[in-house]
């Protein structure tokens, strides 16, 4: 078996939402989780996420980027850990663009849930290289780095079996033989450790030796920092908590007196009061103390994350993530020393409660400084990145575009018409559309451009029924009709250099409802010169949708959100709350008749007619229904052949034959019946295999018209017997029959042909397993026979760690040089290859 040249086109993948499952390496290299992946993104390029690396069998909850061992030579180390309790050494080349697991670790016996290493060294040839884990079997345990693996030095039990979810590390002296531990979680208080080497590696034990109280619910964030960017000065802790507080506790070297001297405190007032406890702590000989310094108070909801950076003046500043759906850069006023808010970044929910169906994005789960401390991105609900740049000329943060993806797993996929655009839908309840960014003529990068549909049931699958409408279905009884609103045209012709359909009689725009499963369309507000109340100048306003549940009244100007066009009216991707707000399309239809949750569906190409299935146990639900689109009406009776859920309906390049195959191992074709007989059905059975696998069917796709006439039908089924059928009518009638069946070593789970016939006359097969893998069978029909000529597989760092759910080959466009695959994944990840070679 050959390999098939592939590259990556685009990787798509939504964050998991841990407050550890994210960092930023020192090369602007930055690193999160994503269901049991692990994602790599040059924050940068534009391009967005540059690998996405396999090998974890459950989510992923701490990233953690290692020091540089041997320099800047280009190799940073990772390590991860997650739900499968594994803890996972990675090597990443950012020269080389090569990323690999050298080491796979399993000491902890349950989920780890954070990772944190020790900030520097002091020896510059990288001595002592430590990190420590905590996991949810209530330890905390230590590890040595030595360049090319590592060791499990030191395992700590916490008291009164608590579950850490955050750990921090500190040299509390210049030589770096002194180390502090921090370890907080399920617990309001925080546990200090404190170890000392007088000789490299020798006699590193944590042992316990001091407990801070004082917030008064879990603590989800620690980090430390040193006060004075000199050598000697105190060291600053600060921890964050559900209980919507953030705690600054100061390490001072010498006594008690010595700390309250540098905390500025006046020792003529009653310093020691139970809130200002000194806390006294040894590392070897030496004497520390610690003490409260600073409560920070502005948060709302709960704190997920607190991590300090300094600024390029030596300002020292620290940036917190909130459930409140903001972020806060705090500062020390250097003329009275109180920490006070110096910006806030993101939103405040304008209602207690608010889903991102309301426009909320659900709260920000973790923040991370970029090296040089001018960039934070943070992480939402969506599974979408936050960014903003700080502008020194005019000292401010501004938003920039940043990447998204699903964040559970994709179920569905399907290309516009002419390939400028492939939809998306998934598990996460979100219908998301992806297109080329032409930006610069030498390279096109691929970037979430709308967010159509917000649900409130997952959703299962998707197709487009024109170059600005789709239809999907979800874990409901019925299909939702959707067609594309003005604003979002003018974006994606702008953003994309193409021009799409004439949208004048589309909407406006959409809003969703409070409570709400239908996006509403909405039309612009009268303009300036006709409504004394609104003062914009431009011509397309959007009603607030939070403002108003109010389905025929026209939106209010005197409570309208700026004007949709200037949301929409940029020279670059939307940013996150532009996706979710203001690119919804709105519904058009609903169609019913399903008893159960829908299975699949498919437009025909001239989008006349839409062929749908739902989950079945019997004979009555295990039918295909068809609408009509002319005027969204069944088209009665339905298509019975199948006595449990039809897993896959397919219509031929002609709509003159439709595919269906399902969980009872059958296929069916069924051919478009005459006008003159339509009166019975818009299509009748032509033929039925009960045995075309041995195990159910999960897919199947059509091949184009091969043969020197043009006449063979062709097409091939996946089951999950592990085989891949492929079935040939040969031109002039009789049946389909079995022309191959190519064995794989696990179920095949989708499929699909590439559109056109090779210059040769032959047939380009994609085929994605259970497994995750990729292939591609070239097959040469010749009569009712067919030969695999050739099968590639795509190499194994650019498959899926689960399994595929979906294959579509991009509609070839002019100046296309290489073919393009679209590929669904149960992990979550959204992919497309290009096969340059085929």
């Amino acid at each position: 078996m050959a390999e098939a040249a592939a590259e990556s086109r685009y990787l798509s993948a939504g964050a998991n939402r841990y407050a550890a499952a994210a960092d930023w390496s020192e090369n602007s290299l930055v690193a999160f989780g994503s269901d049991a992946n692990v994602c790599l993104w040059d924050a940068s390029d534009s391009r967005g996420i540059s690998h996405i690396l396999s090998g974890h069998s459950a989510h992923v909850r701490a990233v953690k980027f290692l020091p540089r061992y041997d320099g800047d030579n280009g190799v940073v180390h990772l390590v991860t850990g997650g739900d499968d309790q594994q803890l996972r050494l990675w090597v990443v080349d950012s020269k080389s663009g090569t990323a690999s697991c050298i080491q796979v670790v399993q000491e902890h016996a349950g989920p780890i849930n954070c990772v944190a290493s020790l900030r520097g060294t002091a020896s510059g040839n990288g001595a002592r290289q430590i990190f420590v884990t905590g996991g949810a079997d209530a330890t905390v345990r230590l590890w040595n780095f030595n360049g090319a693996s590592i060791t499990l030095t030191q395992t700590i039990k916490t008291t009164r079996k608590y579950m850490p979810l955050a750990v921090a590390l500190t040299s509390l002296d210049d030589d770096g033989n002194a180390i502090m531990l921090a370890v907080a979680g399920t617990t309001s208080l925080i546990q200090i450790f404190t170890a000392s080497a007088a000789d490299g590696q020798a006699g590193l034990d944590f042992s316990l030796q001091a407990t801070l109280p004082g917030h008064e619910s879990w603590i989800r964030s620690l980090d430390f920092t040193r006060e004075k960017p000199q050598q000697g000065s105190d060291i600053i802790l600060a921890s964050a908590s559900q209980d919507k507080y953030i705690r600054l506790w100061r390490v001072h070297q010498g006594t008690a007196l010595s700390v309250l001297n540098a905390a500025g405190l006046d020792l003529s007032a009653d310093a020691l009061t139970p809130g200002n406890k000194i806390h006294k702590i040894t590392a070897g000989t030496t004497k520390y103390c610690i003490m409260f310094e600073a409560l920070l108070l502005g948060h709302e909801d709960w704190i997920y994350s607190a991590r300090w950076s300094r600024a390029a003046d030596g300002r020292l500043q620290l940036l917190s993530a909130s459930a409140d759906n903001s972020l806060s850069l705090w500062e020390s006023d250097p003329e009275s020393g109180i920490w006070i808010t110096a910006a806030r970044l993101g939103e405040i929910s304008r209602e207690k409660g608010a889903t991102t169906a309301t426009g909320s994005i659900g709260g920000f789960w973790t923040g991370l400084w970029s090296p040089n401390g001018t960039t934070v991105i943070t992480l939402g609900r969506t599974g979408s990145w936050r960014r903003w740049d700080y502008d020194a000329t005019e000292d401010v943060w501004k938003q920039n575009y940043a990447i998204s993806g699903h964040t559970r797993a994709v179920t569905g996929i399907s290309w516009s018409r002419d390939g400028i655009y492939l939809l998306s839908t998934g598990s996460d309840q979100t219908t998301r559309l992806h297109a080329q960014w032409a930006a610069d003529t030498s390279f096109q990068s691929w970037h979430e451009m709308s967010r159509p549909q917000i649900h409130g049931y997952d959703l299962n699958c998707i197709s487009t029924l024109g170059p600005s409408s789709f239809v999907s279905g979800a874990d409901e009884k019925l299909m939702r009709v959707f067609t594309e609103p003005k604003a979002v045209a003018r974006m994606l012709n702008r953003l994309t250099n193409t021009t799409a359909a004439d949208v004048s009689a589309a909407p406006d725009a959409a809003n969703m409802p409070v409570l709400g499963l239908s996006n509403k369309a909405i039309t612009a507000l009268p303009s300036p010169e006709d409504d004394p109340v609104s003062n914009h100048n431009l011509d397309l306003p959007l009603s607030d949708p939070l403002s108003t549940d109010r389905r025929d009244a026209p939106p209010d100007p005197a409570t309208a959100l700026p004007h949709l066009q200037s949301a929409l009216d940029v020279a670059h991707p939307p940013f996150e709350e532009s996706l979710s707000r203001h690119t919804l399309w709105p519904e058009m239809e609903k169609l019913y008749g399903h008893g159960y949750e829908i299975s699949c569906l498919a437009a025909s190409h001239d989008g006349r007619l839409v062929a749908s299935a739902c989950r079945a146990s019997s004979l009555n639900h295990a039918v295909i229904r068809l609408f009509e689109t002319d005027r969204w009406t069944e088209a009665k009776p339905p298509l019975q052949a199948h006595s449990l859920t039809v897993a896959r309906v397919r219509f031929a390049a002609d709509d003159g034959l439709l595919l269906s195959v399902g969980r009872d191992r059958q296929w069916v074709v069924w051919e478009r019946a005459p006008p003159e007989e339509a009166e019975g059905g818009l299509f009748r059975l032509v033929q039925a295999n009960s045995k075309g696998h041995a195990r159910m069917i999960l897919d199947a796709a059509w091949a184009p018209a091969v043969g020197d006439d043009g006449g063979a039908r062709v097409f091939a089924t996946a089951g999950r017997d592990k085989l891949v059928k492929v079935w040939v009518k040969r031109a002039g009638g009789g049946s389909f029959e079995l022309g191959t069946a190519v064995t794989l070593e696990h179920p095949v789970t989708a499929l699909d042909f590439v559109p056109e016939v090779t210059p040769e006359g032959l047939l380009l097969l994609a085929v994605g397993t259970e497994a995750g893998k990729l292939l591609v069978l070239t097959l040469k029909v010749e009569g009712a026979a067919v030969e695999v000529v050739s099968t590639l597989a795509v190499r194994s760092e650019l498959c899926l760690s689960k399994a595929v759910l979906q294959l579509a080959w991009r509609p070839t466009r002019e100046g296309q040089s290489a073919r393009e695959l679209a590929i669904a994944g149960e992990d979550g990840s959204l992919r497309i290859y290009s096969f340059p070679s085929l």
